[in-house]
């Protein structure tokens, strides 16, 4: 089993989009974050499971898709997971802004 680890940037994301949706509701928001979470909880167990970041094309960075997000982490030495970001599907992903994360 692998070690999840949350980068400052992937909490970051959980909290803005926690309260973006809350806006509209709060259930809604609570689905959306416990969904992210169990995305993280299956990655202990099958942390190759995600496909390659098509933007970045790098092995150890992969992402699923949870509902309309893209759930990207690195993994490093075949034992720690980084989850780097919840990015929003619509929005595009740039490289750069994976430069210096971890």
């Amino acid at each position: 089993m692998v070690k999840i680890i949350w980068t400052t940037r992937a909490l970051t994301d959980l909290q803005e989009i926690g309260e973006f949706i809350s806006r509209d509701s709060v259930q809604y928001a609570g689905l959306t974050l416990e969904r992210i979470m169990e995305t993280a909880a299956y990655l202990e167990t099958n942390p190759l499971i995600g496909r390659k970041v098509p933007e970045i094309n790098e092995k150890s960075i992969r992402e699923l898709i949870t509902g309309s997000y893209r759930f990207i982490y690195k993994i490093e030495n075949q034992s720690n997971i980084y989850i780097l970001t919840i990015h929003h599907s619509a929005r595009l992903l740039k490289k750069r802004s994976f430069k210096g994360l971890k």
